[in-house]
């Protein structure tokens, strides 16, 4: 398949954004944001931003279909909750592809109740109340449309109980779980089931959003990904978050069928889960290379990262890594510099088929490698790695998988070069 057009709707969310930061390198792909006419972020990134009616304005659809075809439009990721359920319902009239589960699984998410119904037999859930049944406090007060711990109310006496049921909408009263929360990444494939699980803990919160999280161990976390997946049978990327119980289980908060903001979590080690969830659609074969490196991500309006990886040289491919839809890759040129501020060689290990010096050149590339190597033969990229601590860049996934099976070195995509330039070490 050629490019992909691919519209992010809303664009401005966290979401949004983060869907953008996974594609807007990948060659793959071409991307378009689209939202409300109200301030936010995203026409300060997307290069091609259009307005569109917030979800219950009656004209929002008819306006999305217009925009669609405009566009040529080959998917739509949605970016919020409320507009994964509401593209959901209305597929027969979008000319493009929705990606994400189906409805009735959009609609049992969307609604913690529905949630904790259909999965109470397998999983341990909140124990939920009705304000006759209440005898003991303290108790957590929450909307059952919610998302992440907006409009969460911990209440510790009847008084405050009475006064959160009248002011937060659809309220159910749970269980307090008082231990510590985590977020579980996921990735399946409709036919293979789970592909991908990893954990993070939510270290620090903003309007129900993680900006402090860190990838851990918890065995527990595949083996509940399995039991919602056999149920739900989600397809592409979805999370989940899980809460220790007083008696230290493990209990299910809530189900999203979506891209989750913090996912860049996973995605600095190998994971791109939008860029997969295409690939999950179009039933293409898919491989994970990940790297073996934990991963903290702290956000404070841009993402910093810190890896556990120590390096002596750079590996870098020319063509869709540093030149990307001809033109510079700042992102990669960004770190080429960056290495070269810290000393560390920087080698171009290139195919290119036409006058390298020629595109070297017309970039104002020139003289800016330690070394220029030119396969012409055919030879694997491999065997000019000379440094044994390297790192190698490349878009092609061939190319980096020969290249981790025979040297064993961190490889990394152009989606992923931002967790090395946004590392303090580097």
């Amino acid at each position: 398949m050629s490019t992909r057009r691919v519209l992010v709707f809303p664009a401005g969310t966290e979401i949004g954004l983060e869907i953008y930061q996974a594609l807007k390198n990948c060659k793959e792909v071409e991307l378009y944001g689209a939202g409300q006419a109200i301030s936010n972020h995203a026409p300060f990134v997307y290069e091609c931003f259009f307005e569109l009616p917030n979800i219950n304005d009656p004209s929002w659809l008819d306006a999305l279909v217009t925009l669609c075809l405009k566009l040529k439009i080959d998917y739509i990721f949605p970016a919020y909750d409320d507009v994964i359920v509401a593209l959901a319902q209305n597929l027969n009239q979008i000319p493009s592809v929705v990606l994400t589960s189906p409805l009735e699984v959009s609609r049992i998410t969307r609604s913690k109740l529905l949630t904790y119904k259909h999965l109470a037999s397998i999983v341990r859930v909140p124990k939920l109340y009705n304000v006759d049944t209440v005898r003991e406090f303290p108790l957590l007060i929450k909307p059952d449309r919610g998302q992440g711990s907006q409009g969460v109310t911990l209440v510790n006496n009847r008084l405050e109980l009475e006064n959160a049921l009248q002011r937060i909408n659809d309220p159910i009263i749970s269980e307090y779980l008082p231990g510590e929360e985590f977020t579980v990444d996921c990735f399946s494939d409709r036919e293979k089931g789970l592909l991908f699980c990893g954990a993070r803990v939510r270290l620090r919160m903003r309007n129900g959003i993680a900006v402090h999280t860190q990838t851990v161990d918890l065995p527990q976390a595949s083996e509940i990904a399995t039991r919602i997946q056999s149920v739900l049978q989600l397809r592409g990327a979805w999370f989940f978050q899980l809460k220790r119980a007083k008696d230290g289980d493990l209990a299910l908060l809530e189900i999203a069928p979506r891209i989750a903001g913090s996912m860049s979590t996973h995605r600095v080690k190998g994971v791109n889960f939008p860029l997969l969830t295409i690939f999950e659609h179009e039933r293409l074969p898919i491989q994970l290379l990940m790297s073996p490196v934990k991963i903290e991500l702290d956000r404070a309006l841009q993402n910093r990262f810190r890896l556990s990886i120590d390096f002596e040289a750079l590996y870098i491919d020319l063509d869709d890594t540093l030149i990307l839809r001809d033109r510079v890759n700042l992102d990669a040129l960004r770190l080429v510099y960056s290495c070269i501020n810290k000393k560390i060689p920087v080698i171009l290990i290139t195919r290119h088929a036409d006058d390298l010096h020629a595109m070297l050149a017309r970039h104002r590339l020139t003289n800016l490698f330690d070394e220029v190597v030119h396969i012409t033969n055919g030879e694997c990229k491999s065997n000019y790695i000379r440094h044994s601590a390297a790192i190698f860049i490349d878009d092609s996934f061939s190319e980096r998988k020969r290249v981790h099976d025979i040297l064993g070195i961190p490889t990394f995509d152009c989606s992923m070069i931002e967790g090395l330039i946004c590392n303090p070490d580097i």
